[in-house]
């Protein structure tokens, strides 16, 4: 009985710190997800593109979704625009757009002084 005790003990069991990491990252993307999260009538959005595109196709593929650049950022990918009407955020993602973003919530991280359109 008491080898199996210790035959038991051996056993690898998840490192305790894990737990907690994996809650922490959880946690961490729950509230970006909320805090990143597009209003249903909001005017302007923040968009990204797949970041292997060059800077003229991510142009050509707002300008096909008929969507008003209101400015770069400091990531070649992710512009600032302003879709048009009710199926412009529907036309933006046909146009290859991965991610939508509230502009006001990525405003400090993506700001690039001098790159305003």
């Amino acid at each position: 009985m008491l080898m199996e005790r210790a035959a038991i003990r051996t056993v690898s069991r998840w490192p305790a710190w894990l737990n907690a990491t994996a809650l922490l990252l959880a946690s961490v993307i729950a509230v970006a997800s909320l805090s990143f999260k597009v209003h249903p009538d909001a005017e302007f959005v923040a968009v990204a593109f797949p970041p292997w595109w060059s800077s003229q196709q991510i142009f050509k593929a707002a300008a096909s979704a008929n969507a008003a650049i209101v400015r770069t950022t400091a990531l070649p990918t992710v512009l600032v625009v302003r879709p048009d009407g009710r199926e412009g955020m529907a036309r933006l993602r046909k146009a290859g757009v991965w991610l939508t973003i509230d502009p006001q919530a990525v405003a400090a991280c993506f700001n690039s002084p001098g790159k305003e359109i």
